[in-house]
């Protein structure tokens, strides 16, 4: 029987690559049909491997879960955006590899960064998610979300929804 070892670290250099293939498989399967066609090959287009580089080491934290040797997932978050929002912390993105959704790995991320911004004394978070986009809005409501604010883009001409969720 072998054993693969799960862990969530901050992001390095060396997994920009890695990055860049598990956002372009996570957002192919969550927002094809939503997103229009050729608005979502072009935002993909731009978080290439060398935009992950730039990306990592900045001010927002990015982490990732490792699976073994290989990353399968990661997450940005940090302070608030939205003063709008009554939340002190901020999920920017939680993205896993398809192949691994489903598995409580989504989860270990999530509780992992919400322990972190607790550390730093940040205890409301908020996470904004398309409308459209059950997946993530049932993985968020699962995990005690509830629903603050609505708001709406307007992206190649087609109007996305999105609503934000609050945590704690």
């Amino acid at each position: 029987m072998s054993t693969q070892v799960v862990s969530i670290r901050r992001a390095r250099d060396q997994d920009a690559g890695m990055l860049s293939e598990i956002f372009d498989a996570a957002w192919r399967e969550a927002y094809q049909g939503i997103i229009p066609g050729v608005a979502l090959d072009r935002m993909l287009a731009r978080r290439g491997p060398r935009w992950w580089r730039s990306t990592i080491g900045r001010s927002r934290p990015l982490v990732v879960l490792e699976l073994g040797e290989s990353v399968i997932g990661y997450v940005s978050y940090g302070r608030c955006r939205d003063r709008a929002l009554k939340a002190e912390g901020e999920i920017d993105e939680i993205y896993l590899s398809p192949t691994y959704q489903g598995l409580g790995y989504g989860t270990r991320l999530f509780r992992a960064v919400r322990n972190d911004l607790a550390d730093r004394d940040v205890r409301r978070i908020a996470v904004w998610s398309l409308t459209e986009n059950d997946r993530a809005r049932d993985f968020y409501e699962r995990m005690g979300g509830r629903v603050v604010a609505e708001s709406c883009d307007r992206i190649a001409g087609a109007e996305l929804h999105k609503v934000a969720y609050l945590f704690g």
